[in-house]
């Protein structure tokens, strides 16, 4: 295959780094040829805090995903996250100046243009700008305006926004582990590629990301996303949880989570025990039972679904949720958080195991390669649109890209 066909997806987390990477079949699909992943300690709540540590890390999931699939990686999809995103909707409106009053490409190019004539701080700088919808004189929800006929051309847009100085603390570290960034790409974003069913987007569906250091909303309506956001809290605070409560070693706290971790004592036998380290040398396991784990975990399970369930409603999209909710990211492993998530929310709940792709798909079929999978998914469907882009019946979405670029 041509050097052009691999994709690689770069999954930087708070807890793990996962490089992924991708061949492009001839039968429209992408197989996963190498996977390498190494546990990320230079990064906090999604923003690096140790250059060193985490390049360090990037070079030992790329180097096991490059022997795997005997291809060396030289450019990446990556994923992004932490506190400092922040997202908005807009709106941009032209008059339609083309003969005969045809929308053509440059209205549909200044309409996004527009749409971006917001006044964004000079220390942020947009990632994403994401058409959710056009109007056309009124008439709503379209899609591909472009050959219609109309006086007033409107766009709905999603524009998502970072710190410039975490996106360049990034890009220095992918850099010094001689990658070349393709593009930077909002997790959520990502993920909802690899775990969402186009039924599941237009009917309107919320998916939570659940990280280690944060926890990230994503909603969905009408096939197009409207609201990001995210919440400082994720599955460390479980693990800081477990320590204290327990009084055992963070380290211990972790394999203990990963292990046992069950967020609701409902589902639980009472005569089921766990053997739990101690603090301090010379010290022996204790025996506890496994429900008084799950007494320690389910609080904090409860107040980060409140916590976003309190975001939604404040936003006014808790109608839009026709689906139920989807959970995401390392996190959604924990035993019984889809049944407390349930009870939250009142909508049904699911775990978001990643598909739509090939290959080794048995090593990255659980939530917590949501994000790397759907990085994959995300650059194959850049990569097919670019070779569409200078054809007319391209989409459209491949076109805007490009003509913004010209710009």
């Amino acid at each position: 295959m041509p050097k052009n066909s691999y994709i690689v997806g770069l999954d930087i987390g708070t807890k793990k780094i996962a490089a992924i990477i991708g061949e492009a079949g001839e039968d429209g699909k992408i197989e996963i040829i190498g996977i390498g992943t190494a546990e990320s300690r230079g990064l906090r709540k999604g923003v690096v805090v140790n250059l060193e540590a985490t390049v360090s890390a990037i070079k030992k999931a790329q180097e096991e995903a490059e022997l795997m699939a005997g291809y060396e990686i030289d450019r990446a999809f990556v994923g992004i996250s932490g506190a400092h995103i922040k997202s908005f909707n807009s709106r941009g409106v032209i008059a339609v100046s083309g003969k005969n009053r045809e929308i053509a490409r440059d209205d549909i190019k200044r309409v996004i243009e527009q749409s971006k004539a917001v006044s964004i701080p000079p220390d942020r700088e947009v990632i994403h700008i994401i058409p959710q919808e056009f109007v056309v004189d009124d008439q709503d929800g379209i899609k591909d305006p472009l050959g219609m006929s109309g006086i007033k051309l409107e766009v709905n847009v999603h524009i998502i926004t970072s710190a410039t100085t975490s996106v360049q603390n990034l890009r220095t570290c992918i850099g010094r582990a001689g990658i070349e960034v393709e593009q930077i790409v909002l997790n959520q974003i990502a993920a909802s590629e690899a775990t969402l069913t186009h039924d599941e987007m237009e009917l309107g569906v919320g998916m939570i990301d659940l990280g280690g250091g944060t926890t990230e909303i994503a909603i969905f309506e009408r096939g197009s996303l409207w609201y990001t956001s995210i919440i400082p809290i994720g599955g460390d605070n479980f693990t800081n949880d477990i320590a204290v409560g327990l009084r055992t070693p963070i380290p211990e706290a972790e394999k203990i989570k990963k292990k046992f971790g069950c967020v609701s004592s409902t589902l639980l036998d009472e005569q089921e025990t766990i053997e739990v380290p101690s603090v301090g040398r010379g010290k022996k396991e204790r025996i506890l039972s496994r429900q008084l784990l799950a007494d320690i975990i389910q609080p904090r399970a409860e107040e980060i679904f409140r916590l976003v369930d309190n975001d939604i409603k404040r936003m006014g999209y808790e109608k839009s949720l026709n689906s139920g909710i989807v959970l995401t990211g390392g996190t959604a492993l924990l035993e019984g958080l889809e049944e407390v998530a349930e009870e939250i929310f009142d909508l049904p709940v699911r775990r978001g195991d990643p598909a739509g792709v090939g290959g080794l798909v048995d090593r990255v079929n659980t939530p917590d390669y949501a994000t790397s999978v759907g990085l994959l998914l995300y650059g194959y469907k850049q990569w097919k649109e670019k070779g569409l882009s200078k054809d007319r019946k391209g989409s459209l979405w491949a076109r805007l890209k490009e003509w913004l670029k010209e710009a």
